[in-house]
């Protein structure tokens, strides 16, 4: 089992800056790739950051690439997604989930351990 806490989200004016955070325990951090993914209300939940198990690879779909940023130090056990230049489309309950696969996943059905998830409201 791997628990996952995430923490930073709240509401922020549409141009600034959030870091969020996912503290991880249980089985060993550095074996699993890491996500962030956000649900907004009335639509699917969707990837937005992905990285590997060294962190020497990441992924960003379109809609956030050049504006968040997601990085681990696996000596914490924390994974972190900095989000810059947000916009109100942006607001969404942001999970951190874990997955066991050996290469980062797109899809919700490859994490298998999930967060509480945290709000992220951005006014316009």
């Amino acid at each position: 089992q791997v628990q996952l806490v995430e923490s930073g989200g709240g509401l922020v004016q549409a141009g600034g800056s959030l870091r969020l955070s996912c503290a991880a325990s249980g089985r060993t951090f550095s074996n699993y790739i890491m996500g962030w993914f956000r649900q907004a209300l009335g639509k699917e939940r969707e990837l937005v950051a992905g990285i590997s198990r060294s962190g020497s690879s990441t992924f960003y779909p379109d809609s956030v690439k050049g504006r968040f940023t997601v990085s681990r130090d696996n000596a914490k056990n924390t994974v972190y997604l900095q989000m810059n230049s947000l916009k109100p489309e942006d607001t969404a309950v942001y999970y951190c989930a874990a997955s066991y696969t050996s290469s980062i996943a797109t899809l919700t059905s490859s994490y298998e351990y999930w967060g509480q998830g945290t709000q992220v409201t951005v006014s316009s």
